[in-house]
């Protein structure tokens, strides 16, 4: 569907947290032109408090598959907000029927997830992007521009990390709890295996769970790798290991604190990129008498540093760079990142993170989880999704789905 003038018929896949946020966005996004047509969700309080905010008329659901199957040739594009677990069955299931897709981040929960996920968006032609919000600001325009005009020379190592800590020692709970009155819990799990109802896995909790999140890696590595990626055009790194706690005490749970070292193939030479979570940062911070930022990335050239994070920016060292002129800007003002994928629909244009290379970051993002659960230097074959000689490693690159999903 194309044309300027067209009205988008929009259907939300999970209304809590994220989803109802996005709802607000997409409605309120520069030139939208969209209408909320069904919303979806396993929760019936949850529907019931989102559709009291929007126009009558609005179809709602508690099964996304039931409401893709009948709503068929009313969707124009769904927006997904549901739980990492859940993203690559809904999103695959709407783009093979034609329907543009918006899915939070990361893109998939596993490798393969991913990869589809891109091979599908490709071969429907739908018009994709991941929900990192922050790479429509200014702020990321400017790193990228500065790294790629040369600021800091040639760039050999790069260090991200984020002070939050989803991840945790616990085992399942062993307790019987009551369902909440109108929650659907086997919708809510979805592809993934069953387990008995427990609300320690709801209210964003899931991140913390191997079966439905991958810990802070995954919730926030998406945002904050997304800068070097963009501004170094990364693809997928050749060697991947990991250190956390010991990991006898992970098998259900991701690690309160992560340190993931990644190898990535570049014009220059390999180039170092290194994660951090939790309690973990860069020892090159207090080294260099770098500000010690919640969350950021440190770019290390030849000819100096660049730290920034979401909406700051600063080269070092700062005497250097005394009346340095930056590059001239040549990165477009984004419309907005709601706004951009829902004017890539009417017009046929593009999205800057589309499924192609979100699919990429997300993959990156995972493949760290896996070097972890391993506790190997993994050696990574992107081409063939496979890592060498390492069965046990392999084993995670995809998670078999139930019956059904």
């Amino acid at each position: 569907m194309t044309g300027k003038n067209k009205i988008i018929r929009l259907a939300f896949i999970g209304c809590g947290g994220h989803g109802v946020k996005n709802i607000q966005r997409f409605l309120q996004a520069e030139g939208a032109k969209a209408e909320v047509v069904a919303v979806c969700d396993g929760s019936e309080e949850t529907l019931a408090a989102t559709v009291a905010e929007l126009p009558a008329g609005v179809r709602t659901f508690r099964d996304f598959r039931v409401m893709l199957d009948e709503m068929a040739k009313e969707i124009d594009a769904v927006v997904i907000s549901t739980p990492d677990h859940t993203h690559a069955s809904a999103a695959l299931k709407a783009m093979k029927l034609g329907m543009h897709c918006f899915c939070e981040k990361p893109l998939g929960h596993t490798v393969a997830e991913c990869r589809e996920m891109a091979n599908v968006a490709r071969a429907a032609g739908v018009k994709t992007q991941m929900g990192i919000l922050i790479h429509a600001t200014e702020n990321y325009r400017r790193v990228v521009e500065l790294v790629r005009g040369g600021a800091i020379g040639t760039v050999t190592d790069v260090h991200v990390w984020c002070g939050k800590g989803w991840g945790g020692t616990e085992t399942r709970p062993e307790e019987i709890v009551a369902l909440p009155e109108g929650f659907d819990w086997d919708l809510w799990l979805g592809p993934a295996p069953h387990l008995p109802f427990h609300p320690c896995y709801l209210n964003m909790q899931w991140r913390r769970w191997w079966d439905f999140g991958s810990g802070t890696l995954g919730d926030m590595a998406c945002h904050l790798i997304d800068l070097p990626f963009w501004a170094l055009n990364l693809t997928a790194p050749t060697r991947i290991s990991a250190v956390g706690p010991p990991r006898e005490f992970q098998t259900e749970m991701a690690p309160p604190w992560l340190w993931v070292d990644y190898v990535f193939p570049h014009a220059a030479g390999p180039l170092n990129l290194t994660w951090y979570d939790g309690e973990q940062t860069p020892a090159v911070l207090a080294e260099h008498g770098l500000p010690g930022w919640n969350v950021g990335v440190l770019f290390i050239g030849t000819e100096g540093m660049l730290l920034a994070d979401y909406n700051r920016r600063i080269l070092y060292p700062e005497a250097k760079f005394t009346g340095f002129k930056p590059p001239e800007q040549n990165i477009p003002k984004s419309l907005g990142h709601h706004a951009e994928w829902l004017h890539a629909i009417k017009t046929g244009g593009e999205t800057t993170c589309d499924f192609a290379y979100s699919a990429r970051l997300s993959e990156a993002v995972q493949l760290g989880a896996i070097a972890y659960r391993t506790g190997k230097t993994l050696t990574w074959d992107a081409e063939n999704m496979a890592f060498p000689g390492e069965p046990e490693a392999e084993a995670f690159l995809r998670t078999p789905w139930r019956e059904g999903w």
